[in-house]
Parts: structure tokens; C-alpha cells; sequence
């Protein structure tokens, strides 16, 4: 119950920071090359995300219960010092051993997903490193983890190489804090909140070295592990108006850059020269937004594994994924990664279950844009960049199975000679003009029988 509660009010805290966005002025990336890569981002729609490291081994949330904060939503064992919880977390390397550890499965199965674009957490908070780097022996390849004997001890290597031979988009999610560096919370004093735990302008070499220590972190992530499209950086807090933490991103993004031309840079909650895309948590925007923007959010409620964790439907993933098209966004969708290496059975059921709604429908939201009215009624509505074709796609209501036998498009005034469609049908529909719009008849078969569940498209052309 208590690790729900950090769940539930992590989500509420992200969701509230998507206030920050208000007000902020969105910095046009003026690199040809790197925005030649965010169209092409744009186009992919639909990405995955996992949330893995030792914590999965006991379903703890991600890095968070280690943050010493006197706030409620930070729970953890309290029959225990945190001296104590806070050894046990770091000694949780000692034991992670993935065995079932299998990317090709990860990757076949977000394709099945219709997935196109992929975001691995290569650090969190805790500073666990799921890559061999040089710069800390906190790591899945450290002689202390047991699974550094592995034939794919260097995880990082393994999944890039899976997705990348599926033609992934690929992500590095970073995290810019590092709880487990001496050089961001030294031992020299307690670790008071999130931030940094000593004042900067006293100890600069202290700063100095985490500032290097970060920057050959990303430099092997760009580096050794083939082509990187995206670097995902988490943690906002760490920003020069905040404490004095200046990282020096332009650096470390122009190094970055130099390996992997064009580059997107994501320092989300930030804003600036290096928030190419702009990221709401758990959240949708009421309204498009006229930048680049993506929603991450979990499939069950933790964003790592949690046993007997509650996964949302499918129709809810399917009508929240057309919602965020509609409005011009991409859908970055997360499953925790148990302590064996394993996607869990209900993560692997409604990922199969998107993959046969996609397979029908993927059509109406592969690179597409948004198009006025983006929703109304039960309808959201997308339009493909290149052939211009326009998508009307209905949203079931939950006691719905089936579609309707007729669909009023309020806002669609075609040109004579202009056909209707429906997506996993062959053939064009009957349609008559009412007032500003069309009404149209679906095939008595289709009604009956649809070939998939929750949304059904049309395609105007």
C-alpha cells in the first residue's frame, strides 16, 4: 500500500509540474540536422519506455525511496533507520541477477506493439548504472553484481543492438543527478534533500569533478553503443538557477553532438536551447501544442515493477495514444522490467493486445499531423503529411463493443468526387451531406463483426 502511495503521489507531484510549462517559451532548434530528426520522430507516433534497475528485484519505486525529503509520499521500511534502508538499497547490486534477461523478446514484442522509437533508463537517481562505464564500479558489470559473469552483462549494449536491428528509433534516458556519486552527495554530510547536498561555491572542485564525472558518463553512452537519437535527460532540479548546479549541458550536448549528429536533446522541465521536445507526465494537454511535445506515462501505475501492480485497459491506452496524436504529440508508454529481466505477463497481454489494434489501424496514425477540429464528440481526427488523406477515428464508450452503424462527421465538408473509407474494410462507404458535415454508413458486416475493439477509423480522401 505504501509503495502505491509513492507511486500515486510521484504521478500527482509530475503532474503538477506540468505547470512549470506554462509561460515558458519554447526554443526552436535552429541544427538542420537535428531537426530533420525530430520530423522524423514526429512521424514515428508511438514509443516505449522501461524503468529497470536492482529495485525491481524488491518493487521499489525507482530510486525515490532512498531520497531522505520529510515529505509523505517518500515511504519506506520504518521499522529501520534510513542509515540502515539506505545500505540494504545500495547492497540490492549484490544480488541483481536478470537471468531471464532476453532484448530480442523486449524488441519483437514492441514491434508486435506497433512501437517505433525506444527510451532505456541507462542511470536514475540512484546512480546504478546499466552499462559498463569507467567512471563508477556502481554498475550491472561491478565483480560484486552477480550477473557480471553473464554472456550480456553489458545490458545496454544488448538491448540497443536488439532494437536497433528493428529499426528503433533509440533513447538513452540519463538521469543528471547521481545519488551514489561522492562528488553530488558527498559523505561528508547527510543527504538533505534531492538536491546536491554541499554549497558549490565552497567546494568548486568538488562540482568540478562531478561536472567531468557526468560528462564521460554521456560520452560512453555516445560512444560505445552505436547510433543514439535521443538523450532523455531527467532530473530538472539539477539547473544553474537552482543551488549554482550548472552541469555545463552546452558542453556536454556539443560533445554529444559531435558523435551522434543530430542529436535530440530532451533536459525536460527546463525549457531552453536543450528541451527539443517538451515531455507532460501522466498528463495529456487539453489542447495541441504547437511545439514538439511527447506524454510518457506508465501502463500500470509504478513506473518500475511493483508486484500485483494495477495496469490500465487497453482501450484506455488506445484512446489516450489517438487523443496525444490528435493533438500532434507522440505517446511514450512504460512497463517496469522485473528483477529477472522479464516484462510481466499483463505488460506482455496489453502490448500484444495495441499491436492488433495498430495492425488495423496504424494507418491513421503513423506520420500524421493534427487538423482543426483535432476532437469532437466521440471523433479525434489526424491527417496524414504527405498524401493529405484525413483520419476520423471513434472513440467507443466503455459499454460500446461494437461500432455504430452510422457516424456523423460535424466538421468534414468534401469536395465533390471525395471518398470514404474504414480502416480493415475493403471498399468505399455510403455517405450522405447533413447540414456542415457527413453522415456515414458503415457495412452491416463491419458492425457485427469489426476486425478490433475500442476505436474504429475512418479515411477521407
Amino acid at each position: 500500500m505504501r509503495r502505491l502511495l509513492l507511486c500515486v503521489v510521484l504521478v500527482l507531484w509530475c503532474t503538477l509540474s506540468k505547470a512549470q510549462y506554462e509561460g515558458m517559451e519554447y526554443y526552436w532548434e535552429q541544427d538542420s540536422a537535428v531537426k530533420a530528426k525530430l520530423e522524423r520522430w514526429q512521424d514515428l507516433k508511438f514509443g516505449f519506455f522501461v524503468h529497470w534497475g536492482p529495485y525491481s528485484q524488491k518493487g521499489y519505486c525507482e530510486s525515490w525511496t532512498i531520497c531522505s525529503e520529510d515529505v509523505d509520499w517518500i515511504q519506506r521500511d520504518t521499522t529501520i533507520s534510513y542509515d540502515e534502508y539506505y545500505r540494504n538499497y545500495v547492497d540490492l547490486k549484490k544480488t541483481f541477477n536478470p537471468v531471464k534477461f532476453d532484448p530480442d523478446k523486449w524488441a519483437e514484442l514492441a514491434k508486435e506493439a506497433g512501437m517505433k522509437y525506444f527510451v532505456f533508463t541507462t542511470k536514475h537517481h540512484d546512480g546504478f548504472c546499466m552499462w559498463d562505464t569507467r567512471e563508477t564500479d556502481y554498475k550491472i558489470t561491478s565483480k560484486e553484481c552477480p550477473y557480471h559473469t553473464a554472456e550480456k552483462a553489458d545490458v545496454l549494449k544488448e538491448i540497443y543492438r536488439a532494437f536497433g536491428e528493428r529499426d528503433f528509433m533509440i533513447g538513452a534516458y540519463f538521469s543528471k543527478p547521481d545519488w551514489n556519486s561522492p562528488y553530488y552527495w558527498s559523505e561528508r554530510w547527510q543527504h538533505g534533500d534531492r538536491n546536491v547536498n554541499y554549497k558549490i561555491k565552497e567546494h568548486p572542485w568538488m562540482w568540478e569533478k562531478f561536472c567531468n564525472f557526468t560528462f564521460n558518463q554521456v560520452k560512453e553512452l555516445m560512444t560505445g553503443y552505436g547510433p543514439v537519437d535521443i538523450l532523455w535527460l531527467d532530473g530538472g532540479w539539477v539547473a544553474p538557477e537552482n543551488r549554482g548546479q550548472d552541469i555545463r549541458l552546452d558542453k556536454i550536448i556539443d560533445m554529444a553532438r559531435g558523435y551522434q549528429p543530430g542529436l535530440i536533446a530532451v533536459d525536460r522541465w527546463v525549457g531552453g536551447k536543450y528541451e527539443n521536445y517538451r515531455t507532460p507526465e501522466q498528463k495529456i494537454p487539453e489542447k495541441p501544442w504547437d511545439y514538439p511535445w511527447e506524454t510518457c506515462m506508465t501502463m500500470a501505475n509504478q513506473w518500475s515493477y511493483l508486484p500485483g501492480d494495477k495496469y490500465k485497459p487497453t482501450r484506455e491506452l488506445v484512446h489516450n495514444l489517438v487523443d496525444i496524436v490528435s493533438k500532434g504529440g507522440n505517446f511514450l508508454l512504460n512497463v517496469g522490467v522485473d528483477g529477472n529481466g522479464e516484462i510481466p505477463p499483463e505488460g506482455i497481454k496489453i502490448m500484444k493486445e495495441l499491436g492488433a489494434w495498430m495492425k488495423i489501424n496504424g494507418e491513421a496514425i503513423y506520420e500524421t499531423r493534427p487538423i482543426a477540429p483535432y476532437k469532437e464528440a466521440k471523433i479525434c481526427y489526424t491527417r496524414h503529411k504527405s498524401n493529405g488523406k484525413i483520419y476520423a477515428i471513434y472513440l467507443n464508450d466503455e459499454d460500446e463493443p461494437n461500432p455504430p452503424s452510422r457516424i456523423m462527421l460535424y466538421s468534414i465538408k468534401p469536395e465533390k468526387g471525395t471518398k470514404v473509407s474504414l480502416l480493415g474494410y475493403k471498399g468505399n462507404l455510403n455517405y450522405k451531406r447533413v447540414g456542415n458535415g457527413i453522415l456515414v454508413t458503415l457495412p452491416a458486416s463491419f458492425v457485427k463483426n469489426p476486425p478490433c475493439g475500442h476505436a474504429w477509423s475512418l479515411c477521407i480522401f
